[in-house]
């Protein structure tokens, strides 16, 4: 089993081209129907260090939808994963030509919490550059001191993870 690196590194701006790329593709796969295609994860919030994958949230009608197109997105270059840990959702992983993980594709039905819980997260860090910061902070030592270790790298980012994203639901509460 080959271990994968944690690396945090600074904000990239070109995250954003990428992101834009993926969403024309995936939008382009489920046409005639309407799906809504988010940036989220560290790599959306600019000025945020982050792992250099892309986080991408997919809403679509019903979850069948995502299930009927699952043909075309792993053509596209995605590798179909299921729930992965996560009931009610449908998880896509893409790596580039050196088998790099380059884009985690998270696929929910529209209204889902999870959807929710990840908007509201990332809007609240785009607007809270004190606990963006601190997040960065946190998120860079863990991949200095588990370089190697994924799962300790997100116990001890998970702490302050679940403190910003507490605070996240009180700025903007579930309607």
């Amino acid at each position: 089993m080959t271990r994968r690196r944690v690396e945090v590194v600074p904000y990239n701006p070109e995250w954003k081209t990428l992101f834009e790329i993926e969403k024309h593709l995936l939008e382009s796969i489920f046409l005639p129907a309407v799906v809504e295609v988010y940036h989220i994860g560290s790599t959306s919030v600019p000025g945020l260090s982050a792992k250099p994958i892309i986080d991408i949230m997919l809403a679509a009608d019903r979850l069948e939808q995502v299930e009927k197109a699952t043909p075309a997105i792993e053509a596209a270059g995605y590798e179909a994963k299921g729930e992965n840990g996560i009931p009610g959702r449908r998880y896509f992983q893409k790596h580039d030509e050196n088998g790099i993980r380059k884009v985690h594709l998270h696929s929910f039905e529209k209204g889902s919490h999870q959807l929710y819980r990840h908007l509201v997260f990332r809007d609240y860090l785009r607007s809270h550059p004190q606990d963006a910061s601190k997040y960065a902070d946190v998120k860079e030592k863990a991949a200095r001191k588990y370089e190697f270790d994924i799962d300790s790298y997100i116990a001890e980012k998970s702490p302050t993870l679940k403190e910003i994203e507490q605070k996240a639901m009180e700025w903007r509460p579930v309607k």
